[in-house]
């Protein structure tokens, strides 16, 4: 097992492990970006030593060719987490640029 460093000594007790944030967040609202052109925004039921996670009542955002957003709700979905590039705890989302359209589909 390696320590994980976050920049420097800690003189708290508040260090710990991504796979414990990532417990801290269950029952939580959580904003995910893939690694593909799609974010998803949704209630963190469960995951796994591989960060597959259940999501249940979650949106998804496609950014579509146009800079414009394509959205789509879900009601539960077990997300690979091969796909994850970053998880943000209590995400709402991304932010369309000014002007873009929007679609729902």
């Amino acid at each position: 097992v390696s320590n994980l460093h976050l920049g420097g000594p800690r003189t708290d007790d508040m260090s710990f492990t991504p796979l414990e944030l990532i417990d801290k967040c269950i029952g939580s609202r959580v904003h995910i970006v893939m690694k593909t052109d799609k974010e998803l925004v949704g209630t963190l039921l469960g995951f796994d030593d591989f960060v597959n996670m259940v999501l249940e009542d979650v949106t998804e955002f496609e950014t579509v060719a146009d800079g414009g957003q394509k959205t789509k709700k879900l009601d539960q979905i077990l997300l690979n987490g091969n796909n994850v590039a970053m998880l943000i705890p209590g995400g709402e989302g991304p932010v369309a640029p000014e002007g873009a359209p929007a679609a729902e589909e």
